[in-house]
C-alpha cells in the first residue's frame, strides 16, 4: 500500500492581537478581482493560532499551520516569524 504524502496547510499573516494567553489572532489578506468590473480588492480572515510561549507580539509576521483542533475556535498553530 503506498503512503500518501499528506498535504501540510500553511499560511502567512499579521498578527492583530496577543490579548489572550497563548493564543494569537493572524489576519490573512487576499486579492480578490471582482467578476463584473475586474477592479482588485483585498479579502481578510481572522484565524486564531496557539502560540504556547506567548512570543508572537502585535505586527509580527508569522507563519501558521494547521492541525487537529485545539479548543472550539482553534485548529492553528503559530509556527515562525517571517521577515
Amino acid at each position: 500500500m503506498d503512503k500518501e504524502k499528506i498535504e501540510v496547510k500553511e499560511k502567512v499573516g499579521i498578527v492583530v492581537s496577543d490579548k489572550m494567553d497563548k493564543t494569537v489572532i493572524v489576519r490573512i489578506d487576499r486579492l480578490k478581482m471582482h467578476s463584473k468590473y475586474r477592479k482588485k480588492y483585498t479579502v481578510s480572515k481572522r484565524y486564531k493560532a496557539h502560540d504556547q510561549e506567548n512570543k508572537f507580539k502585535e505586527g509580527d509576521k508569522v507563519a501558521i499551520v494547521q492541525t487537529k483542533p485545539i479548543s472550539k475556535e482553534k485548529n492553528w498553530i503559530a509556527k515562525e516569524i517571517k521577515s
